[in-house]
């Protein structure tokens, strides 16, 4: 049988899971499906501890923080120095975008091209932080039963950076202790 605790985290789950999908579709930022396809999350309670963990897609937590470029900054810790985003991806982009590249004469050119210049462009101009996860978590997170928060000590920045700072490029998740035991 749950308890209150469990519900309420799988609540707080669920939420931030779909209204990140919803803001991937939103902010167009759902063009092959993998990122939206791979948010996932768990939670799990123990004896003295609640196990809340969140993953998906690397690449996610770049499109959510964003990334500076060498002429455009964000307040972000990532940023474009020597290398730029690799052209592979960019080029399959193209594809299922449906983008036929066309010189100022209007021929045809390569995608691999295109792909060139749109990753150097993206090399400079960074990828603005979209934010598409963070919002509603914080979100969530202020909606969570003061007497869950309490028990745990749980702070939505701590919380959050918790998550995704301590377990990036692998599973993002967090032990939450108890702070009182009467719980």
């Amino acid at each position: 049988m749950k308890t209150e605790r469990e519900i309420a985290l799988e609540k707080f789950r669920d939420y931030v899971i779909q209204q990140a999908k919803s803001n991937l579709t939103r902010m167009h930022k759902k063009s092959s499906s993998k990122l939206y396809n791979s948010i996932k999350g768990e939670v799990k309670e123990m004896p003295n501890s609640i196990r809340l963990g969140f993953n998906m897609e690397e690449y996610g937590y770049f499109q959510d923080k964003g990334v500076s470029g060498t002429k455009k900054r964000y307040d972000t810790p990532f940023s474009y120095k020597s290398k730029q985003p690799p052209i592979a991806p960019i080029e399959k982009w193209i594809k299922n975008k449906g983008i036929v590249p066309r010189n100022s004469k209007g021929r045809f050119t390569s995608k691999r091209g295109l792909a060139f210049a749109i990753a150097r462009s993206i090399k400079e101009k960074g990828i603005k932080p979209s934010l598409f996860f963070t919002k509603p978590f914080e979100k969530a997170f202020n909606n969570l039963p003061d007497e869950l928060i309490e028990a745990f000590g749980l702070d939505a920045t701590e919380t959050f950076n918790t998550i995704m700072n301590e377990n990036f490029k692998k599973k993002w998740v967090i032990h939450l202790y108890k702070l009182d035991h009467r719980l």
